[in-house]
């Protein structure tokens, strides 16, 4: 979900690694310890939470979070809680990051110190003025002046303990003495509408202030109307020295992409998608992104979902990872290393297979975390009590089932990584004539050493559990991910492949030639050409599944006993909801009964991050736990019904209560809807890529990586009039026709110098058309305020 800007729509996500805390403050008692958890939270609304580590003062989380943010914030906030005996949480401290302040800690681990937590510390929201000063003149000739204030209204005031009854106080300072004047309590809102006016006898010098939380001086009062961030009363306890609370480590990687309309980028992405077809594919514009990007990851990521965007991933894989085993001397070592080709074949895998591994690996994964078997086969770090024996027995039954789901799961392999196997098996083949096993290695390097054993080894991060594993289970999954591993690679020394003598011993039991034989049949497979099993489309994948809140179907009159806690459960074939996971469906809407899915406007219930699934014969109302679980919600129920002929493309954004529509006042419950339905293209519910903002991150890299694609082009010059010995300062670089990548890094300089033109112009109109103390830009928002400098300093030097 994108903020919108005019010409312009700005993308948020942030990924975030929560490592650990320390020098936790004792908990005062005989125990002195605590059970801790973490959230990150956008401002003062949680979007995440780590599980709870007990009796720990420097507990360790390492859990990871990625989001897209939906909404504008201030600050990234991260709470450390304590959980007592009797199930009761209380704030130990705070980490709270500006958002101008998030590019100082990019994608680097960084210690930050707690801070102090209280009602006060915890201001947000905005305030919404407006102000009159008039010059009156009495009849004995006496110039007085009088301030009128009007407080229109707040909007996203913090809720407290569950509760938000705000009011307004204004106070007028003066050098001799203070007037305060204080509104009605709203009730029950964060987003009061006050709309209640002060007066005030002004003697010159004065200030005036909504108390604590901001203030400007008289002269710069004539007739304004404006809007303020609120700030913090207070910085919290004065008494708590720095470190008193103890520290957290955390990694945050913030992304802003700022996309423009689709025509802009059509130089540079035909320049790009035409990447397959160059001769050589060193000379194309998506290789030479691999070559002077620092990490290939950097540039494997948008390419890969570009490409699948624009479905041309198969032949641009094909062409890389052809011409990577053309160089490639030992058939051992074929796609071992960290080049493009592994990269973006790791990327593929990781988004069009996604959910090929959950149905493949998540029921078991679930009963191994579940059942806490004892797996331990290593004889030094056997417990007081456990057999050998028996701890053998349970791995060698859990290595067996994954083994054999495994192996049985090619009819369910995604068409497009099987047409990339199969591209792999036949240049690895064609390359290695005398190597009858190669042509397995090319396709297990992939689909067993980097897609299924990593999954087993850490399945948090292939969201196969909602946190990182207790440490005996992280243990036995470590123990499962090296014998599948060992499997999948078909080493002809098996045994000898495992440093330990323990695995060693263990793995005598799956050296029957059955295992071997099932692998590859499993390969031959997934990289068969033609490979269709249209049986495979027709099962149900699980897309989404959690606790939301729902309102009764049909009720008429409104009441919170309405409103009920329900396992939401949402397939390709049917979205359901049950008492509680596992219970039978309490109610299913068919998937081609959807018709629509958007937001709710908060003024219905009075309740935020609802949105609508609307049906032929009414609209089912949810409330999410949050914006960022909202927006995911919206966004796959939005695509999983998008090819239905039935789409609305007006709907009503408001609820029906009262005998009529909030919204437009309609009083028939049929009426058609008054608002054009926001759903996009039809696209694959199993990829959410948006191919003009992987245009923009590229040409973010090339913008970023300017200086060697100059150096690229030097190393172009050279050796086409040069053919001597390379030169050290050109020889990172893989080019095996200077002429024609030449050619392509000058057309790449040219796209990126025009987007980097439409950029500077952007903002150059933005900053003229900018108002301070506007809807969007409320005074106090140093974000905005650090653009104005930099935008006054641009405009400046231009003159």
């Amino acid at each position: 979900m994108a903020v919108e800007e005019e010409g312009l729509r700005v993308f948020q996500s942030v990924k975030i690694k929560i490592g650990e805390a320390k020098n936790l403050p004792t908990y005062p008692g005989p125990n002195k310890m605590r059970d801790c958890y973490c959230t990150v939270n956008l401002d003062q609304e949680e979007v995440f939470r780590t599980k709870i580590v007990e009796k720990s003062l420097c507990p360790f989380y390492g859990e990871d979070f990625y989001c897209e943010i939906p909404r504008s914030f201030r600050h990234l906030s991260f709470y450390i809680f304590d959980r007592d005996v009797f199930r009761r949480d209380s704030i130990i401290g705070k980490v709270a990051i500006q958002k101008e302040d998030l590019q100082k800690y990019h994608n680097r681990d960084t210690w930050f110190q707690l801070q102090h937590v209280d009602a006060d510390s915890e201001v947000q929201g905005k305030v919404h003025l407006e102000l009159r000063l008039s010059e009156v003149i009495t009849d004995t000739g006496v110039v007085s002046h009088k301030l009128a204030t009007r407080i229109l209204e707040c909007q996203g005031l913090p809720i407290v303990n569950g509760q938000c009854d705000p009011y307004a106080t204004v106070t007028l300072a003066g050098p001799y003495r203070s007037e305060a004047k204080k509104t009605k309590v709203k009730k029950k809102t964060n987003n009061p509408q006050f709309d209640e006016v002060f007066y005030f006898e002004v003697t010159r010098p004065c200030s005036y202030s909504r108390k604590s939380h901001f203030d400007f001086e008289e002269e710069d009062v004539d007739k304004l109307e404006i809007r303020y961030f609120l700030q913090p009363r207070d910085n919290g306890s004065k008494s708590l020295k720095p470190g008193d609370l103890g520290s957290l480590r955390l990694n945050v990687v913030y992304t802003e992409d700022h996309v423009f309309s689709s025509d802009y980028y059509s130089p540079l992405r035909d320049l790009l998608l035409k990447s397959a077809d160059v001769e050589p594919v060193s000379a194309s514009a998506a290789h030479i992104l691999g070559e002077v990007c620092r990490e290939k990851q950097e540039a494997a990521i948008p390419l890969v979902r570009l490409f699948l965007h624009c479905g041309r991933v198969v032949p641009f894989i094909s062409a890389i990872a052809n011409a990577e085993v053309r160089r490639t001397q030992d058939p051992n070592t074929i796609f071992r290393g960290n080049s493009l080709t592994s990269k973006c074949i790791d990327e593929t895998m990781k988004l069009a297979g996604m959910h090929y591994l959950h149905v493949t690996l998540k029921p078991t994964i679930e009963e191994i975390c579940q059942s806490h078997k004892s797996c331990e086969i290593d004889p030094v770090k056997l417990k007081d009590g456990e057999n050998l024996e028996n701890n053998m027995e349970n791995l060698r039954q859990y290595v067996d089932r994954i083994f054999n789901v495994i192996t049985k799961s090619g009819v369910s392999c995604p068409t497009v990584m099987c047409d990339i196997f199969f591209s792999l098996r036949e240049a690895a083949a064609k390359r290695f004539q005398d190597d009858l096993d190669v042509r397995y290695t090319a396709v297990s390097s992939f689909i067993f050493l980097r897609f299924f054993a990593p999954a087993i080894l850490s399945p948090n991060l292939f969201q196969l559990t909602p946190h990182h594993t207790d440490p005996q289970t992280s243990r036995t999954l470590t123990l499962i991910s090296k014998t599948i591993q060992t499997l999948g690679s078909l080493s002809k020394s098996k045994s000898a492949s495992f440093k330990e003598s323990y695995m060693a011993a263990f793995y005598e039991f799956f050296n029957e030639q059955k295992y071997a034989d099932a692998v590859k049949n499993f390969l031959d497979l997934i990289s068969s050409s033609g490979r269709r099993d249209p049986k495979s489309v027709e099962q149900p994948i699980l897309l989404k599944e959690g606790f939301m809140i729902k309102r009764a179907q049909g009720r008429k009159r409104f009441g919170m006993k309405n409103f009920k806690k329900r396992w939401f459960r949402l397939t390709n074939h049917e979205f359901t909801y049950q008492k509680s996971k596992g219970d039978q469906p309490l109610y299913s809407i068919p998937i081609e009964n959807i018709l629509a899915v958007e937001k709710l406007e908060e003024e219905s219930f009075k309740m935020k991050n609802m949105f609508q699934v609307i049906q032929p014969e009414r609209a089912l109302y949810i409330q999410a736990n949050n914006c960022v679980e909202a927006k995911a919600w919206i966004d796959i129920l939005t695509k999983v019904s998008q090819c239905n002929k039935k789409r609305l493309t007006v709907y009503h954004p408001s609820a029906y209560l009262n005998g009529h529509w909030l919204c437009c006042r309609a009083s028939s419950d049929t009426a058609p809807g008054c608002t054009p339905c926001t759903g996009g293209l039809p696209a694959n519910i199993q990829l959410d890529i948006d191919g003009d903002r992987e245009t923009e991150r590229i040409y973010s890299l090339f913008n970023l990586y300017m200086s060697k694609l100059e150096k690229m082009q030097e190393a172009c010059g050279s050796r086409s009039v040069y053919d001597g010995p390379e030169q050290e300062e050109y020889s990172t670089f893989i080019i095996d026709d200077p002429q024609e990548t030449y050619k392509t890094l000058k057309q790449v300089i040219a796209g990126v110098g025009a987007l980097e033109q439409e950029h500077a112009q952007y903002k150059r109109d933005k900053f003229k058309k900018t108002k301070y103390g506007s809807q969007e830009h409320p005074i106090g928002d140093k974000s905005f305020q650090s653009y104005i400098r930099q935008q006054s300093e641009v405009s400046t030097h231009s003159i």
